[in-house]
C-alpha cells in the first residue's frame, strides 16, 4: 500500500533527524543516542564519492576497448550510472534553481542490505490528538523517535503500550542531519523514480537550509510542501507539462490529496468526540466503531475516490491516534503553506528565500513568513 509522503513503510520521505545530535551529544543523551549515533556514523564512515559510484567499468576497459560484461551486470552499472546523473541534476536545480543552501550533502553513497534506513516510532493518547513527544540536546522537543534496529523500534512501542498510548511504527527512507554531517544517498534510492527521488532530495535539502528549533509542526509541514512542489517543477522542467511523466504526477498528486482529505474527515470526528463529555471508556468504544465505519466506506467509495489501487490497504489498517496524529503533523487542514504559496505568487525561490530569513527564536513563524514575503 503506498501512502502519503513520510507515513508509512517505504512512502516518500521524510522528517528531520531525531538523530541528528549524533557524536558529541551523546554524552549528553546516554545510550540511546550513542548506540543510534555509533550506527549513523558507521554508516557515514562507510560512504563513497559519487564519482567513485560512477566509475564502474572493470579495470583494464576504455573507450577504445570497452569490457563486454553480462547483461546483468551491464544493467546494474547502467542503473548506477543514471542514478549518479539524476542525482546531481536534482541536487544542482535544488541550489541554483531554488536557492536552497549550497552543501555537500548527498554527494556521498552507502550500500545498505535492505530498503528503509531506520524506524521511526511515533505516539499518541488513545482518547485525544496529544502527542508523545521525546526531547533531545540541541534539536529540543520532538514527536517521534528513531531506530536503525528495527527490533529497537519494536521495544519501544512496547514500552509505549504498556503506558496505555497508540503507537504507529514506520519505516523511513532519509532524515537530514541538519548540517552536523553530509547526508548521504542510499543504495535503495537507485529504484526511485525522478519525482520521488527530488521530492526527498529537496525536502531534506530544505531542513538543512533552516530549521526552527521548538516548531516542528512547522519545519515538518514546511518541508513537506517545499519538497513536493519543488519535485513537481522539476518534473515539469525536466520533461514538460504534456509529458507522460508530468500527467502521472498530477494523476498522483490528485489521488494522494483526496486521501489525505478523507484521513482529516476521520480526523475531525473523532476529534470532536474526544473533546465530548462522554466518558473514556465510551469514547474508546466510540472511536473504535468510527474507525471501522470509516474503513468500510473506504472500501465501498473507492472506484469512486480514486484512480489508482495505491491507497487500498486502508481498509484493513490497523488505524489509530498516532497513525492518524502523523496527519496532523505533516498535512495540518487548512494548507497554510500552499494557501500563502498562491497568494504571494506562486514564484518557490522567492518563497525559499523568506523562509531563510526566519529564526528559531521570536512569534509565530506562520506570521513572520507571511510578514517576509509581503502578506497579510
Amino acid at each position: 500500500m503506498k501512502l502519503p509522503p513520510a507515513l508509512l513503510y517505504t512512502a516518500l520521505p521524510v522528517l528531520a533527524a531525531v538523530l541528528a545530535l549524533l557524536g558529541a551529544s551523546a554524552l549528553f543523551s546516554g545510550c540511546y543516542t550513542l548506540k543510534q549515533g555509533t550506527t549513523m556514523l558507521g554508516y557515514l564512515g562507510r560512504a563513497v564519492p559519487l564519482e567513485s559510484l560512477a566509475a564502474t567499468s572493470p579495470a583494464g576497459a576504455s573507450a577504445e576497448h570497452p569490457a563486454k560484461l553480462p547483461p546483468e551486470e551491464a544493467a546494474a552499472n547502467e542503473e548506477t550510472r543514471r542514478f549518479v546523473e539524476r542525482v546531481r541534476d536534482i541536487r544542482r536545480f535544488a541550489m541554483e534553481e531554488l536557492g536552497l543552501a549550497e552543501s555537500a550533502n548527498y554527494t556521498r553513497y552507502v550500500e545498505l542490505d535492505r530498503d528503509y534506513l531506520a524506524a521511526v516510532v511515533s505516539a499518541a493518547a488513545k482518547d485525544s490528538f496529544t502527542r508523545h513527544e521525546w526531547s533531545y540536546p540541541v534539536v529540543g522537543r520532538m514527536p517521534y523517535k528513531g531506530f536503525f534496529n528495527v527490533k529497537d523500534a519494536r521495544k519501544e512501542r512496547e514500552k509505549l503500550q504498556k503506558k496505555d498510548l497508540d503507537v504507529w511504527v514506520r519505516q523511513v527512507d532519509a532524515f537530514s542531519t541538519l548540517g552536523w554531517f553530509k547526508d548521504p544517498l542510499y543504495s535503495y534510492m537507485k529504484k526511485y523514480s525522478d519525482y520521488r527521488l527530488a521530492d526527498l532530495l529537496i525536502h531534506e535539502l530544505l531542513h538543512a537550509t533552516v530549521y526552527l528549533k521548538g516548531h516542528s509542526q512547522f519545519d515538518e509541514e514546511l518541508a513537506e510542501f517545499v519538497g513536493s512542489e519543488g519535485a513537481r517543477l522539476y518534473i515539469e522542467k525536466k520533461f514538460g507539462s504534456d509529458s507522460a511523466e508530468y500527467r502521472g504526477l498530477i494523476d498522483s498528486e490528485i489521488d494522494s490529496a483526496a486521501y489525505v482529505a478523507y484521513i482529516q474527515d476521520l480526523i475531525a470526528e473523532l476529534d470532536l468526540l474526544y473533546k465530548g463529555d462522554a466518558s473514556r471508556e465510551e469514547k474508546l468504544e466510540k472511536k473504535a466503531e468510527i474507525i471501522r465505519a470509516s474503513q468500510e466506506r473506504f472500501e465501498a467509495e473507492y472506484e469512486t475516490r480514486f484512480q489508482s489501487e495505491n491507497y487500498r490497504g486502508f481498509a484493513t489498517l490497523p488505524v489509530n491516534n498516532a497513525y492518524l496524529e502523523l496527519y496532523r503533523l505533516y498535512y495540518a487542514e487548512g494548507s497554510f503553506f500552499r494557501d500563502l504559496y498562491e497568494k504571494s505568487g506562486r514564484d518557490l525561490p522567492k518563497y525559499i528565500a523568506a523562509v531563510k530569513t526566519l529564526k528559531a527564536k521570536g512569534d509565530d513563524p506562520r506570521a513572520r513568513l507571511e510578514r517576509a514575503l509581503g502578506v497579510k
